[in-house]
C-alpha cells in the first residue's frame, strides 16, 4: 500500500526507529554476564530502576560472648581475623605481653580454634613460651620487623597453590627501631609489610627477607586476600588523606584505604588510592575486605569506623570505669560497604552495621572493632565477631549474627513496589531466591527481554527460605533464555529479597 506520509515526517520515523534499534543494541551489548554466581541485592550495580522498593541495611544480632582475653599475653587485643578452613575455624589477633622494651611493646600474634564458630578454645602451642608457660601464641615478638602488630593472614586455597603456602600473611608497620636491634644491619627506618607462608595457619615462616610497601603508614590491619574476579592477590592497606605515604609519613587528615596488587606475592604495585564514589570520607580505621563466601565475586567489607572528636560520656567518667586514659576521646562502630574489584568501593549504606549498643564500656575509643572475616556458623546464619572493652581488663570477643546472604535486603513495603535489573545474561534454567515476607505478602519475578516484554512470570512465592525455587507459569524453566540479554522484574509486597541466583 502506497504511503501518503509526508517525505520529512517518513525520514523522522526512520530515524527514530533506528535510534531506537541502536538503543537496543547497545542495552544488548551492555548486558553483564553474571552466569550461575549469585547476585546480592547489597549494592546498585545491577539495578536499574525501584519504585516502592528500597534498600535496607541489616539489623545484625548479637549473640554470646565466645572468649574472654585474659591470659598476661592478650592485653590489647585487636585485629582480628576469622577464617574457616573445611570443619575447623581459626580465630587470629594481636596480643601483647605486660613487658615493654625501650618503650616499644612486645606485641605477639595469638591463635584459636573452634568446631562450629561458637565455642572456641586456646590450644597450648609449643612455638612461644611464657615464664614457663605454653601459650597459644604463633608469632612471638619480632623488634625488628613488629610483624605481630597488625599481621593479617588468609587461606589460599586455589588449586595448584603449594601445600607450604597455603596461608599466607603479611605484618608490619612503619617505624624506627634503630635504638632497639643491636645488629644495625638488622635495622630498619622505614619498615613495611613482611610476606609469611605457612602450610597448617599455625607455624608460619618468613617467605622473603625483605618487606614490601616500605615508608607507608600501615598503623592497621593492612588486608592481603585473592581477588577472584581479578585472578590477582590485593593488599587494602591503610593510608591518610593528607599523608602515611613515602615522602610524607606524617599522619594528617583522614585515614583511608589504598590498594596494592600482585599477580605473584612478589612484585607489587605502588598503592593506588580507594575511592568512595559520591560518599562523604570517614575515619575508616580498618576495611576488613574479602570475598564473601557464597559469591566471592563480590567484596565485602566491615570497616572499624573512628569517630576521635566524638564523645558518649565524659572521659573522666570513662577513666572512673576503668578505661585506659588513652582511649577516653573518641567513639566507634562498625559500617558495611563493598567493591567488586579495582580501586572502587560503594557505600550505598552510610548508616552503622554495627552500633556500640547498651554497653556504656563499649562507647569509648577502639572498640567494637570488627573480625576480617564472615563465616557460616548455622542453618541460614553467619557470623563475624567484633573485640569490645579493648584495653580493659574485661576485653572480650562477642559473636554477630546475620541471615546468610543477609547484608541488606530490597525491600518492598505492604504498599508493593517493583524493582527492574539491569541488562544480564544468565546460564542454566532454574532460578532460586532468598527472600522472606509477611503472611500477607509475596515475591514474583518476571524474565523480560530488552524491549520490556514478558518473557516468562513466576508463581507468587511466599514464606521465609534462603535458597527457594522459582516456579514458572506455565513452563518448567527459562533455559530457552539463557545467553540472551533480559532483566528481572521483581515485585515485592511486605517482603524482602536478599540475592538471587541461575543454574542448571
Amino acid at each position: 500500500m502506497r504511503s501518503f506520509l509526508p517525505r520529512s515526517r517518513q525520514l523522522i520515523l526512520s530515524a527514530l526507529s533506528l535510534l531506537l534499534a541502536q538503543a537496543h543494541l547497545s542495552l544488548a551489548a551492555d548486558a553483564t554476564p553474571i552466569g550461575e554466581r549469585r547476585e546480592l541485592f547489597a549494592d546498585r550495580t545491577l539495578i536499574d530502576s525501584m519504585n516502592g522498593v528500597r534498600l535496607q541495611l541489616a539489623r545484625t544480632r548479637e549473640a554470646e560472648a565466645v572468649m574472654q582475653f585474659d591470659e598476661p599475653w592478650e592485653h590489647a587485643v585487636n585485629y582480628t581475623t576469622v577464617i574457616k578452613d573445611g570443619d575447623l575455624y581459626r580465630l587470629y589477633y594481636r596480643g601483647m605481653l605486660p613487658e615493654r622494651e625501650n618503650g616499644t611493646p612486645l606485641e605477639v600474634t595469638c591463635y584459636a580454634e573452634s568446631t562450629d564458630g561458637v565455642n572456641w578454645v586456646k590450644p597450648e602451642l609449643d612455638i612461644f613460651e611464657y615464664k614457663g608457660r605454653k601459650t597459644n601464641v604463633i608469632l612471638a615478638p619480632d623488634l625488628a620487623k613488629r610483624v605481630s602488630h597488625n599481621f593479617s593472614p588468609f587461606l589460599d586455597d586455589r588449586p595448584g597453590v603449594p601445600a607450604a603456602e597455603r596461608y599466607k600473611g603479611v605484618g608490619g608497620v612503619f617505624h624506627d627501631n634503630s635504638d632497639l636491634v643491636p645488629d644495625p644491619a638488622q635495622a630498619s627506618v622505614s619498615g613495611g609489610l613482611y610476606r609469611y607462608v605457612s602450610a597448617d595457619g599455625i607455624h608460619w615462616k618468613l617467605a622473603a627477607p625483605q618487606p614490601i610497601l616500605p615508608g607507608y603508614a600501615l598503623d592497621s590491619q593492612n588486608v592481603l586476600i585473592w581477588v577472584p574476579a581479578e585472578e590477582q592477590y590485593a593488599i587494602y592497606l591503610r593510608t591518610w588523606s593528607e599523608g602515611g605515604v613515602p615522602g610524607k609519613p606524617t599522619y594528617a587528615g583522614i585515614r583511608t584505604v589504598s590498594r596494592s596488587v600482585s599477580k605473584d606475592f612478589t612484585n607489587w604495585s605502588e598503592p593506588e588510592r580507594m575511592h568512595f564514589g559520591d560518599a562523604p570520607l570517614e575515619h575508616l580505621y580498618t576495611n576488613g575486605t574479602h570475598p564473601y563466601f557464597r559469591a566471592p565475586h563480590l567484596l565485602v567489607a566491615l570497616p572499624f569506623r573512628f569517630w576521635p572528636d566524638r564523645q558518649a560520656y565524659s572521659p573522666e567518667q570513662q577513666i572512673e570505669w576503668g578505661v585506659d586514659p588513652s582511649q577516653a576521646h573518641g567513639v566507634s562502630d562498625a559500617v558495611f560497604m563493598t567493591s567488586r574489584g579495582g580501586l572502587g568501593y560503594d557505600r550505598t549504606f552510610m548508616e552503622s552495621f554495627l552500633r556500640p549498643g547498651r554497653d556504656p564500656y563499649a562507647w569509648h575509643a577502639r572498640n567494637n572493632s570488627p573480625t576480617l572475616g564472615v563465616v557460616p556458623t548455622g542453618d541460614g546464619e553467619m557470623s563475624f565477631y567484633a573485640v569490645t572493652h579493648y584495653m580493659m581488663p574485661s576485653c572480650f570477643l562477642r559473636r554477630h549474627v546475620v541471615r546468610t546472604d543477609g547484608f541488606s535486603a530490597a525491600h518492598g513495603g505492604y504498599e508493593g513496589g517493583t524493582l527492574l535489573t539491569k541488562p544480564i545474561t544468565f546460564a542454566g534454567g532454574n532460578l532460586d531466591l532468598n527472600f522472606a515476607t509477611s503472611a500477607a505478602g509475596g515475591v514474583t519475578v518476571e524474565l523480560v527481554d530488552i524491549y520490556g516484554e514478558t518473557l516468562a512470570t513466576s508463581e507468587e512465592l511466599i514464606g521465609d527460605d534462603i535458597d527457594r525455587s522459582v516456579t514458572w507459569v506455565g513452563r518448567d524453566d527459562v533455559a530457552e533464555f539463557a545467553g540472551q540479554p533480559v532483566r528481572l522484574r521483581f515485585t515485592l509486597q511486605d517482603a524482602d529479597l536478599y540475592a538471587y541466583r541461575f543454574h542448571r
